[in-house]
């Protein structure tokens, strides 16, 4: 005895130090699985964090079924109640049963369990226990006693302990090998629970035996008929990869990741999860009904205009897709028409358009440095003079090009930056293409900068955690403008001349909108607004495969729509007030292009007649190439086929001269040799007078290759 004295006393001390409260380990304790609320509370999507174990949220003994506790109890600590952390008889009988070789439960009561799963060093692993880990073990269960209560200890207990592979816990058990809270596990399968903890590992049949001993110990035997049988069934529930916890919300995934993906336990989000629901429902009922037109995969966005805090965020079309992991809402996809009303809020800005300007919808050939730029409208069709509002409305390509024409891509690439549409590229990489959407852009910045517009021009990030610091709003557009831009996006008579009047964009209530199909229909978009939310679809596939015949007003919109209704079920969705420098005039059109209506003006730029204006009344000027541009020549293209087309307006018979010598063939559209260096472009009237110059420079080999040959 006295040489076990010491280490008698180095245990005990170590046991004391290593000590922990129940309010320390239940402080500590970390759930594998994070959970995702939405604004109210509810829960919306659960994410797994740890992939080491699955621990589900800590459960109180109150919470746990009754049955559980009493199987526990009968198979691995009868005298729990009774003893003070070692059970004496139990290690009384265990010894007697060693000298015999005969086989007993053994001496470990629920308490020194608990002790070794609170501390690694006692932990049982692959070997057995050593006598001194054993010895530190009952001392530990001993300071257990002296400061925990009993149902603290049978809590923590059932909290920690491991059952089968991966499950640790009787909340990971429950949800998934029996698709229940704890709560509500009834004495089979709190039988078959604690059987687990015996042997984790063992097969169904060791499994079901287990039980039956611990049910016939209960006083029910009558349970163990098709014990196996059940046993079997519940067990194959947790093979395989795909262990899904039963019942676990799953209706935000791609949002739940981003945001749980550093935290544990509960996080709040801006979301509504009944929104939420119908969002995702929505999108996938409709995508639905356009089987056999190669569409699989779409995402819906929903914001609060005043706040910013995103309310449905929907990042695929589930289990329609073959990708449905990919976040559509984040993916950067070609915008298509959605960015005119962007470009023409730009010209309005300026004061070079109006509402009421006529645009030149007839076939348009742009020269650029990569060649001939020829863009066509939807249907194949040209309306010829049309006004702003019918071009936007209605969607028409080439007016929108002619206007970019006039804005230029540079400027319109610094307004969409300015609205949180990062762009890869300059504006003068995407050229004249950017009037019709040809740069990626994700449908959260998209959606985002329709806000800005529903919000007088005004510009913020989103907000997709309560009370989340973010970047006061910026005046990024003209208010006036952008209350303009968004009358006419809510023109329902304005639009019919390419989608008619009884259309998917049509609401019982006010909203503006906006619709886009990329190239090939490889995008498809709706994008709009009311007083109170923007909506934002894409539908396409992931794998970047063409639609077949969707279109935005057949594919998104419909989408769209439907959501649109949810949301103003109960409220209504009045326009917007006039902005005050906004004023109301009759206009008429000299020619009878279009109907006489009510149009608004920003200030100073009121009319009541609007004439077409013949070309040669223009302002004399060179329209191509423009100042300060930069041409590069391709040594594999042969020198005959590289052109440069002089362009010019207000001008019935261009002269050109060319760095102070005249081209022989003074006319519109002519066609230039270039060469490499720097270049002044000069334009001349009949007398040889200046009426407007450019400089511009030419890069390459070409000259180089022309010598050669």
């Amino acid at each position: 005895m006295r040489r076990w004295l010491p280490l008698l006393l180095l245990c005990a001390a170590s046991a004391v130090q290593a000590m922990q409260t129940y309010d320390d380990v239940r402080a500590a304790f970390q759930p594998s699985d994070a959970l995702l609320l939405d604004r109210h509370g509810a829960p919306l999507q659960q994410v797994r964090i740890d992939a080491s174990a699955r621990r589900l949220a800590w459960v109180s003994l109150a919470d746990i079924s009754p049955a559980m506790r009493n199987a526990l109890i009968a198979s691995e600590d009868k005298r729990f109640y009774q003893h003070a952390g070692i059970d004496w008889n139990a290690v009384a009988a265990a010894a007697w049963g060693s000298v015999w070789h005969s086989r007993t439960r053994g001496a470990s009561t629920i308490t020194m369990q608990l002790a070794g799963l609170l501390d690694d060093g006692l932990r049982r692993g692959a070997a057995p226990r050593s006598g001194s880990q054993k010895l530190e073990q009952a001392l530990t269960a001993k300071a257990l006693e002296r400061t925990w209560r009993k149902d603290q200890i049978l809590e923590a207990y059932l909290n920690l302990v491991n059952f089968r592979g991966e499950l640790v816990g009787v909340h990971a058990l429950a949800r998934v090998m029996f698709g229940k809270h704890p709560e509500g596990l009834d004495q089979v399968e709190s039988a078959l629970a604690v059987a687990l903890i015996r042997g984790p590992n063992a097969s169904a049949a060791v499994v079901a035996r287990r039980a039956c001993a611990i049910v016939t110990e209960q006083g029910a035997p009558a349970l163990c008929q098709g014990l196996e049988g059940i046993t079997q069934l519940r067990l194959a529930r947790l093979a395989g990869p795909d262990r899904a916890v039963a019942s676990a919300p799953q209706l935000a995934p791609h949002l739940g990741r981003r945001l749980v993906k550093a935290a544990g336990g509960q996080v709040a989000s801006t979301l509504d999860a009944g929104l939420q629901r119908h969002a995702r429902d929505a999108l996938q009922r409709h995508l639905a009904a356009l089987d056999g037109r190669n569409i699989e995969d779409g995402a819906v966005l929903v914001l609060d205009n005043a706040s910013g805090e995103v309310l449905a965020w929907v990042g695929s079309s589930g289990a329609l897709s073959d990708a449905r992991e990919v976040d559509a809402v984040l993916a950067a996809r070609q915008a298509g028409s959605t960015l005119k009303p962007f470009l023409y809020g730009l010209a309005l800005e300026e004061r070079w358009l109006t509402a009421a300007s006529l645009l030149d919808d007839s076939p348009l050939n742009l020269a650029t440095a990569s060649g001939l730029y020829m863009p066509q409208n939807y249907d194949q069709q040209y309306k010829g003079a049309v006004s702003l509002r019918t071009a936007l409305a209605s969607s028409l390509n080439i007016p929108a090009v002619r206007t970019l024409v006039l804005v230029t891509p540079e400027r319109l690439f610094q307004r969409l930056q300015a609205l949180g549409v990062k762009l890869p590229e300059s504006g003068d990489f995407y050229g004249y293409s950017l009037a019709l959407g040809s740069a990626d852009v994700s449908l959260l910045a998209l959606t985002n900068a329709y806000r800005a517009l529903a919000a007088g021009g005004r510009s913020q990030p989103v907000r997709t955690v309560p009370g989340a610091p973010v970047a006061p709003p910026m005046q990024v557009m003209d208010g006036s403008a952008a209350w303009i831009i968004g009358d006419i996006l809510s023109d329902n008579s304005a639009r019919a001349r390419t989608f008619g009047l009884d259309s998917p964009l049509s609401t019982r209530f006010w909203s503006a909108v906006k619709t886009g199909t990329s190239k090939d229909m490889r995008d498809n978009w709706c994008i709009g607004y009311s007083a109170r939310y923007t909506v934002g679809v894409w539908v396409g596939n992931a794998s970047g495969e063409p639609m077949w015949n969707v279109s935005g007003v057949t594919g998104a919109a419909p989408v769209w729509q439907d959501i649109m209704h949810y949301l103003h079920a109960g409220a209504p969705s009045a326009a917007p007030a006039r902005p005050a420098g906004v004023s109301a005039r009759e206009i008429r059109y000299g020619h009878g292009e279009e109907a006489s209506r009510t149009e608004y003006f920003l200030p100073g730029t009121g009319q009541a007649l609007v004439v077409a204006v013949e070309q040669e009344a223009l302002a004399p000027a060179i329209r191509y190439p423009t100042p300060g541009m930069v041409v590069a020549l391709d040594p594999d293209i042969p020198p005959a086929r590289q052109r440069i087309r002089l362009s010019a307006q207000g001008v019935a018979q261009p002269r050109w001269r060319m760095d102070g010598k005249p081209l022989a063939d003074g006319r519109d559209g002519h066609a230039w040799a270039p060469w490499p260096g720097r270049h002044r472009l000069e334009l001349l009237d009949r007398q040889g007078r200046v009426l407007d110059k450019v400089e511009f420079e030419v890069r390459g080999a070409l000259a180089k290759i022309s010598m050669k040959k």
